[in-house]
């Protein structure tokens, strides 16, 4: 026989984000000058009847007199409450309509506006139990039904005896009122609901803390929208991600650890452990050996145009899916770029510092125009492109070189050979990727093909000039200036000293990997990267993984969707598939998508499944890994 499971389910700050007479109160004191302080007040009462140190009754009487609400503005309060049903209520609608038989809201708060708010989703009326307001003549709220046991201490657990419910009673709240329920006996257990706050005392006492519905549906093995509690995926993001970007993965429900500074590798592979979701950015290392304790790993966002930092090779071997930001910080280069070679070919760095030493020195040595000069491009993707048409508008001569076939943007030249290139132009800007056949790219050999008086510059990898022989070239000078943002080796953060061959070299401004550092960029960047990550683990969506088969997918609807990511072996589709059919389970869509090493399959069914049919595809040969999303 199976034992029926009731839910006993609060109102304020569980249902709801929040307290309802504190909404309330915003409405009904609204022009009233002390109203600052009485909201407060209100908000000081309602904690300390949460954390048990007031008599609810107390607490009740003391709010409503403050508050001098009437009937007009309930009505308001319930708009604004639609608006501010917790989040993983939302998202689990359909079990609360499936349940309803099985679902109670009892709440300290009023009929008045919590029934409006809760039968949206489902839940019957008559399986409501609030207080009652009273009005006088003219609407105003005079008091509330005194009979009512929710009006005291220990009115719920009471209220609950009436009810006579078989079966297991389990409570979700987050205040002590809902404690108390569990502690008179007459529920089994007590989930502390922490998703809008976290009362310790509370939480304390709890058979379970639940940061959202989706965990209490889990551990109770119940239908819900999420195969997984967000709750339960460790975010850890490093090197100062843009808040922006933390508080999208909070506002998802992912339990978010943040720290301002990279790790060394002994340090990652120490904390990945229990990580779901790293967010790094361009000086995290995230090796072979990190990965190797990676088990729970997901997904890798890179804050950053650059995944040199990451074991692609690896990831893929272990199903982990990488995403960067490859358009968010374009224009914050280019107008780096363009600024250094104004600076450059003005020597305004030189006439600064002499201007600090209290040198006047008015001179139109060494100090050019730009316009009419020939700029070469070496790497003409995103940044390099738009360099080139901003470059051209302003009088600029273009010239790039690329491996890969790209089409010329105004009237840009296409060089045919780096030899080429570097022997013909006037200043020289590097933006090529962090592969390993770049490094050196600018050798000596290849600094010595410049033109004498010319100028480098690189926003791109630190690897792919040699320090040593540029120094040279600028001591000798052989190049009249060079300004670089990127070093072979950087300080993991601000606190440790930089340390480089190029400081106190004439002409030559040093910039702190700050390529793509401005507000704007870091902005976009940080809602770029943790939407495509959201977007993968809910849908399993890779479109724009640097190391996946991009599949963009349609929205699912009343379906089950299933990712199996395996080996690029012949017949593992057949595998999948007939495994599904031996369960006579109907496929409504599949969509399947490889690379050299990797094949990624999604399949939708149309009915439920047994864990049977998780194992056998877990189980064929080839699997790296295996994911239910619904």
């Amino acid at each position: 026989m199976t034992v029926t499971k009731k839910f006993i389910i609060d109102f304020d700050s569980t249902f709801t984000k929040v307290e309802a007479l504190d909404i309330l109160g915003e409405i009904s004191l609204k022009d009233d000058p002390e109203k600052p302080k009485k909201l407060q007040a209100i908000k000081d009462i309602t904690d300390q009847g949460m954390e048990g140190k007031l008599t609810f009754r107390e607490s009740l009487v003391q709010r409503l007199e403050i508050l001098d609400a009437n009937k007009e503005q309930i009505d308001e309060l319930i708009s604004a409450l639609k608006q501010k049903v917790s989040d993983s209520f939302q998202r689990n609608k359909e079990f609360l309509k499936e349940n309803a038989e099985d679902i109670f809201i009892i709440s300290n708060g009023f009929k008045d506006f919590v029934v409006p708010i809760v039968t949206e989703y489902g839940i019957k009326p008559e399986n409501v139990f609030a207080n009652e307001f009273e009005y006088g003549a003219s609407g105003e709220i005079t008091g509330f039904n005194k009979e009512n046991p929710l009006s005291k201490n220990n009115g719920k657990p009471e209220t609950i005896r009436k009810l006579n419910l078989e079966g297991d009673i389990y409570v979700i709240g987050d205040g002590y009122t809902d404690y108390e329920i569990k502690a008179s006996g007459v529920a089994n257990k007590f989930y502390a609901f922490t998703e809008n706050v976290h009362r310790a005392n509370v939480s304390s006492k709890a058979d379970h803390i639940a940061p959202s519905l989706d965990e209490i549906l889990y551990v109770n093995k119940m239908n819900k929208k999420f195969s997984y509690p967000k709750s339960r995926i460790n975010v850890l993001l490093l090197e100062n991600v843009h808040p922006i970007g933390v508080e999208l993965m909070k506002e998802e429900g992912y339990n978010v650890e943040v720290i301002s500074s990279a790790l060394s590798e002994e340090e990652l592979a120490e904390k990945i452990k229990k990580v779901s979701v790293l967010g790094i950015r361009s000086k995290t290392q995230v090796t072979q050996q990190v990965l190797a304790n990676a088990n729970r790993l997901i997904a890798i966002g890179a804050f950053c145009i650059g995944t040199n930092q990451i074991d692609l090779e690896t990831c893929q071997e272990k199903g982990i899916a990488v995403f960067n930001a490859p358009f968010s910080n374009t224009r914050s280069v280019v107008e780096l770029a363009i600024a250094e070679i104004i600076f450059l070919m003005r020597r305004l760095t030189d006439k600064t510092s002499s201007m600090h030493q209290g040198i006047w020195d008015k001179s139109a040595s060494g100090s050019f125009e730009i316009r009419g000069k020939k700029l070469g491009i070496i790497g003409y993707g995103n940044i390099g492109s738009q360099l080139s048409v901003l470059a051209e508008s302003m009088g600029l001569d273009v010239y790039y070189y690329d491996v890969v076939e790209r089409l010329a943007l105004g009237n840009a030249t296409k060089v045919d050979s780096l030899d080429e290139l570097l022997s013909t132009c006037d200043v020289i800007t590097l933006h090529v990727d962090g592969r390993k056949s770049n490094e050196m790219l600018i050798d000596r050999e290849k600094l010595g093909l410049m033109k004498k008086g010319s100028y480098l510059i690189n926003l791109s990898r630190g690897h792919v000039v040699d320090v040593p022989a540029l120094r040279d070239a600028l001591q000798s000078g052989h190049l009249a200036g060079a300004s670089i943002d990127v070093f072979p080796s950087e300080p993991k953060n601000n606190s440790e000293p930089f340390v480089s061959e190029l400081i106190g070299l004439p002409n030559t401004i040093l910039t702190p990997h700050i390529g793509g550092s401005t507000l704007e960029a870091q902005q976009n960047i940080a809602r770029f990267v943790p939407g495509k990550i959201i977007e993968y683990i809910n849908t399993g969506n890779t479109y724009n993984s640097v190391n996946f088969p991009n599949i963009q997918l349609p929205f699912l609807q009343d379906a089950h969707r299933l990712i199996h990511i395996h080996l690029n072996e012949p017949g593992i589709m057949a595998r999948i598939n007939k495994v599904l059919a031996d369960y006579e389970i109907n496929i409504v869509g599949q969509y399947l998508k490889t690379n050299e090493k990797i094949g990624y399959v999604i399949t939708d069914i149309d009915k439920a499944y047994s864990s049977e049919v998780i194992d056998e595809l877990k189980a064929i040969n080839g699997t790296i890994r295996f994911r239910v999303l619904y």
